[in-house]
């Protein structure tokens, strides 16, 4: 923590919004003239990125009620854990939640966190998963009106051609050392993301970078 906030911002959007690795980010700040171990920089993203996360979510935008729901891999500690994903037709991001299962309690805990932050959608299109369904029914069991559950493969086009952007930032990471560490890191990327799709209320934002946006986000002003 002896560095300037402008330095730990400037690492952390570079790691959470491009393919980079903590080694690249060494040698990249290297360059610039400022010596920071790539440990330090990885502490740096576990600890504020979920931060950035928390903050960010006050400004995200109301999505659409039709949603499509599906799931995607990432690596921890040599196993594939599952990252749960939704975006609404329009393409808008919903929620995310990183499990170690892939059940149904895993995913009505999703689903119940999307809820929790959206509300209720009027439609749900998700693939042929049993365990997914199986907990839309049993959420389904304590509402007035259902949720219309939809399991045609060609709906979920959408989210699944989402997913690219994630593991497009994650890959280079070469897998996460613990499953916090994974959870906290993703819980940066995702805004990274919503930021480039237009989903968050910033005053201005219209003449704003992806940069300006993110620091505004933090609550800081962009470093010069």
């Amino acid at each position: 923590m002896r560095f300037p906030i402008d330095v730990i911002l400037v690492c952390i959007r570079w790691y959470a919004a491009y393919p980079l690795s903590y080694r690249h980010l060494e040698e990249m700040m290297e360059a610039r003239g400022v010596s920071v171990d790539h440990s330090t920089i990885n502490r740096w993203a576990i600890r504020f990125l979920p931060l950035i996360g928390k903050l960010s979510r006050k400004h995200k935008r109301e999505v659409g009620r039709s949603w499509r729901m599906d799931e995607t891999y990432i690596k921890v500690k040599g196993v594939w854990k599952y990252l749960y994903r939704a975006v609404d037709k329009e393409g808008r991001t919903i929620d995310f939640l990183l499990t170690a299962h892939l059940d149904m309690a895993a995913a009505k805990r999703f689903f119940e966190k999307a809820m929790r932050e959206n509300d209720a959608p009027e439609k749900i299109a998700m693939d042929k998963s049993g365990a997914n369904k199986a907990a839309i029914d049993e959420i389904n069991g304590g509402m007035a009106v259902p949720i219309t559950i939809r399991q045609v493969k060609y709906l979920n086009n959408i989210v699944e051609q989402d997913h690219r952007a994630i593991k497009r930032v994650t890959r280079p990471m070469l897998g996460f050392k613990s499953f916090r560490s994974a959870a906290n890191v993703l819980a940066g990327i995702e805004p990274m993301h919503m930021i480039r799709k237009g989903q968050f209320v910033i005053e201005g934002a219209a003449s704003m970078s992806f940069a300006d946006q993110f620091y505004a986000l933090a609550g800081q002003i962009r470093p010069r």
